[in-house]
């Protein structure tokens, strides 16, 4: 076998992937982080089934700077596409080499071996060395990994069939998040923010704040305002006090009238991303061709995590200056970060992830790191920082803003000829890492210095507001314009399938109105325009399983429909039915969705993820966007910040198409676009009338039906 990957370039030695230890024992390190996503129980799974070790013997160490490998970012659906087959590849290689030790020292056939339970052995048992005895001859530091040649023929016997989640036991009982980890001598901390993250104190009274109940301490740092004390609860009553005895400035954004029109009026840089013909030179004036344009839009929408932001930080201790918990997506690059605002270095400091609540994307993580970290380091204590529902929903980065508007060209049999894609957004990625200067809130407020760098966004293939915004049908001509917003109203940085959920929801909403122009079924049109096979099956399998062709009559209140994307045009295929019920609301009644994500890992954590990202979908679909004003962002609370309720569940049905020859591909995003997209053609195919505002309110559908 020849085979590489990203990480294991950066981390050639087989020692920084894996430990053998003398009680049987297996130490795996990863740089991808657990999310949530189930990660962590993938990895342990690979090395169960490369090592023949059962799961109990695993131990896995993910996401601290002084141990494991740099992975970059757990996110983009990658972990499993990297971080999984990183270790697999490792696993392998070691395996690999070790039974070539064995071979050679006992002078055997590798087809006369087997790996039982650690330990490679003789057939007939008579001679064994397990892992560790060997790695006390062949040490892994020793192995490098960067080619990967060796015969991986000798399979371990027997592997763990699907390792159970081992996180949720402690998350069940009540101590499995970074919210209950305690440090000694700890003081809480509460950062005293105004009604928007663009405003400044204008005027501080320092005594009074230090007066209030509860706060032992102020720590004061330009802009940065903290209060302190021993207990939360109590610093909790005094932060909401604080924001009030503040003079806050005014934030300086634009207020929103509705999102096309705020989009369209902003400044912007407007370049070509894409733009292509087959050549194709026929006439086509004679064959009867028609066009249609649509624009749609998307609003800006908060990560809304259940769990609060959280982070830990400890002064001094075991060599570094500093050490913090957090549950970001990218300790590494957090490290950087705080060693530059702080003016340390990197070895000076130590970020341990730390399971959070519920993670999806660039949430208040890093920030509330950042404000962990600063007053542990300038007090030289030990403090835990818990952001507030109002911070959550107010200071975190929100999901950037869409309007799409689309054109194309089409024959009468539904063979599509052109299609035009502009795209109007802010960049959908402001990572600690990401471009230039420091992308930290709290750092901003601290040193008057420091300013939010210029926005860029994320070229494609896999794109930022582009994501997914080029179509998976084939065309002769094809454009995509790309007009980047530097300015926001907002906060904005990467939320699940950062532009493909907008991207995609136009797309496959557009699609339908092709298809209802030609009166050709949708799911006939989209087979029409596809080439790929795995396309086509997981579209032809979603229609089965939801009965497509008995959908019934349009406008009769109940209704179907239907959405494909392949994630970021390389990633896994997801396909989505949706059957809908419109009386009073909307009554999601079932979901239906296929998934082509290649080779399998973990598949009950596969499922997990599609399910979650179906219903993040369709919450943000049918409920959730940030609203604010000139002063402040109002969206503040669940009662102006609704999200999808438990009684507002639909019953979701996921069939898994897997070919073992094929690579993993990443799918913890695949749903989310195709969700949306379903969910707005069966309101189409329910009410009669074509939905192309997000979210899909009552006031929304009102406005549609008015214009329809």
């Amino acid at each position: 076998m020849s085979a590489s990957s990203p990480s294991l370039q950066a981390h050639p030695l087989a020692s920084q992937w894996l430990n053998f230890l003398a009680d049987g024992n297996v130490c795996i390190f990863s740089g991808k982080v657990e999310l949530g996503q189930g990660i962590s129980t993938a990895l342990i799974q690979t090395a169960c089934n490369e090592l023949g070790v059962d799961s109990a013997r695993v131990k896995l160490t993910a996401g601290d700077t002084h141990l494991t490998p740099d992975e970059g970012y757990t996110a983009g659906s990658q972990s499993v596409e990297v971080g999984v087959v990183a270790l697999k590849l490792a696993c392998q290689e070691v395996r690999a080499r070790y039974v070539d030790f064995f071979c050679k020292k006992y002078q055997c056939l590798s087809k006369d071996l087997e790996i039982v339970n650690g330990q490679i052995q003789l057939q007939d048992k008579s001679t064994s060395l397990t892992f560790y005895q060997i790695s006390q001859l062949y040490p892994l530091s020793s192995i490098t990994l960067n080619k990967l040649e060796h015969d991986h023929s000798v399979l371990p016997s027997a592997s763990n069939e699907d390792v159970i989640r081992s996180d949720f036991t402690e998350k069940f009982t009540g101590a499995g998040y970074i919210h209950d980890l305690i440090l000694p001598d700890l003081w809480h901390a509460k950062i005293v923010r105004g009604p928007h993250p663009f405003c400044k104190p204008v005027s501080t009274n320092l005594s009074a704040l230090e007066s209030l109940d509860g706060v032992t301490k102020v720590f004061i740092k330009h802009h940065f305002i903290a209060l302190i004390g021993r207990e939360e609860q109590l610093l909790s009553q005094a932060l909401m006090r604080a924001k009030e005895m503040i003079v806050w400035s005014e934030p300086k954004v634009s207020t929103p009238n509705d999102i096309p029109t705020l989009l369209l009026n902003e400044k912007c840089t407007t370049s070509v991303a894409l733009d292509k013909t087959d050549g194709t030179k026929e006439s086509l004036t004679n064959q009867g061709t028609q066009k249609l344009n649509a624009r749609y839009s998307r609003p800006y929408i908060a990560h809304a995590s259940i769990g609060l932001a959280c982070a830990l930080a400890q002064s001094a201790g075991q060599g570094q200056s500093l050490c913090v918990w957090s549950h970001s997506q990218g300790v590494f690059k957090l490290r950087e970060q705080l060693a530059q605002s702080l003016n340390l270095t990197s070895k000076e400091v130590r970020v341990i992830h730390a399971h959070g609540a519920g993670c999806y994307g660039h949430n208040g993580a890093d920030d509330v790191a950042f404000d962990a970290a600063l007053i542990a380091h300038s007090l030289g204590i030990n403090v835990r920082v818990v952001w507030s529902r109002e911070d959550e929903l107010t200071h975190s980065p929100m999901g950037a803003a869409s309007l799409v508007e689309l054109a194309a060209e089409f024959l009468q049999n539904g063979k599509l000829l052109s299609w035009n894609s502009q795209v109007w957004s802010n960049t959908h990625l402001n990572r600690p890492g990401w471009g230039e200067g420091i992308q930290l809130l709290g750092a901003w407020s601290a040193y008057e210095d420091l300013k939010p760098p210029l926005a860029k966004d994320v070229p494609l293939p896999s794109g930022g507001g582009l994501r997914n915004a080029v179509p998976a049908y084939e065309t002769r001509q094809l454009k995509i314009t790309h007009h980047l917003i530097e300015n926001a109203p907002m906060r904005v940085s990467a939320l699940r399938s950062l532009g493909a959920h907008a991207n995609v929801f136009a797309i496959e909403s557009f699609m339908d109105e092709i298809a209802l122009v030609l009166n050709i079924d949708p799911v006939e049109l989209r087979l029409i325009n596809l080439s790929q096979e795995r396309a086509k099956a997981v579209i032809q399998r979603v229609a089965q399983m939801s009965g497509w062709q008995s959908r019934g009559p349009a406008a009769s209140s109940i209704g179907m429909g239907m959405a494909y994307a392949q994630y970021k045009n390389h990633a896994g295929h997801c396909a989505i039915a949706i059957q809908v019920e419109v009386s009073h609301k909307i009554l999601v009644r079932k979901v239906w969705a296929c998934v082509d994500a290649g080779l399998i890992v973990h598949k009950n954590g596969l499922l997990n993820q599609i399910e979650g990202g179906i219903l993040q979908s369709l919450s943000w679909t049918l409920k959730e966007r940030v609203q604010w004003n000139a002063h402040a962002i109002i969206s503040s609370n669940w009662e102006t910040y609704p999200i999808l309720m438990f009684d507002e569940i639909p019953e979701i049905e996921i069939d898994l198409i897997e070919n073992k020859d094929n690579t993993s591909l990443g799918a913890g995003e695949v749903a989310a676009g195709p969700t949306a997209a379903a969910l707005a053609n069966a309101l189409s195919h329910a009410l009669g009338v074509r939905l192309r505002d997000l979210p899909f309110t009552f006031e929304n559908i009102t406005k549609s039906i008015q214009e329809g």
